[in-house]
């Protein structure tokens, strides 16, 4: 049995993980893909859960810009985040595991209502928790939910699971020579205005001592190789 760094993580997806090389919806061979890499880390035992955002589908911000006021579509991308949970659940049971959705809004029809006990009694069964609806409130993002959940479940730590390696100065896909960041504080975060997550979710991993690791979840043993304690991304503690 291989030594593990944490027992129980928390990670956060964007919805633009799942597109995988489209311009919207879900690549099910990326779904495929990510779902094997969190199944990698449960059979080493630890809990893991997820938060997923809903931009491969419905994002709210920019649709406000086209006439849709900002609660409704801001509603609008909570639902998009359960159609992202829902496609996670189905691969991550195709291939074996118990898995439960857990929705800020209610919908029983398909998922559980987030309760924080039950939550973490799912983990503790030994379920894949995958957190939807962000946080059940507009004006919030994503970012923030996963904040939140990693908090109310007590996790050791949350996994930022991106398409680049790290945190930089400026954007590495715009600036060659931008200069990634091995470790931040989550005040540089604030004062530097990095644009990894919203102030909000900082402020509350910084209040409640919850590190975070950025990293490129598309390298494949990216992830394994957090959960085993190597240094990979960047770390904001």
């Amino acid at each position: 049995m291989r030594k593990l760094k944490y027992k129980r993580v928390l990670l956060k997806l964007s919805g633009e993980m799942l597109m995988g090389k489209k311009e919207a919806g879900l690549d099910l061979q990326m779904v495929d893909s990510i779902c094997r890499q969190v199944t990698k880390v449960k059979d080493l035992g630890v809990e893991i859960a997820l938060v997923i955002g809903g931009g491969n589908i419905f994002r709210g911000i920019t649709s406000t810009a086209k006439g849709i006021g900002r609660v409704s579509a801001d509603y609008m991308g909570m639902l998009a985040t359960v159609i992202n949970a829902l496609a996670l659940q189905e691969c991550l049971e195709r291939l074996g595991y118990f898995t439960r959705v857990m929705s800020a809004i209610q919908i029983d029809k398909v998922c559980e209502l987030f309760i924080r006990r039950r939550a973490v009694r799912h983990l503790e069964k030994g379920r894949i928790v995958i957190f939807a609806g962000g946080t059940g409130n507009p004006y919030f993002t994503t970012d923030t939910a996963a904040a939140l959940r990693a908090i109310e479940i007590d996790a050791e730590i949350l996994l930022k699971g991106t398409k680049v390696d790290g945190v930089y100065d400026a954007d590495p896909v715009k600036e060659p020579k931008a200069v990634m960041f091995k470790r931040l504080t989550h005040t540089d975060i604030l004062q530097k205005n990095l644009k990894i997550m919203d102030a909000t979710a900082a402020s509350l991993c910084r209040e409640n001592d919850i590190p975070i690791v950025v990293f490129n979840l598309y390298q494949r043993e990216n992830l394994l190789k957090i959960i085993l304690g190597k240094t990979i991304g960047t770390m904001v503690s």
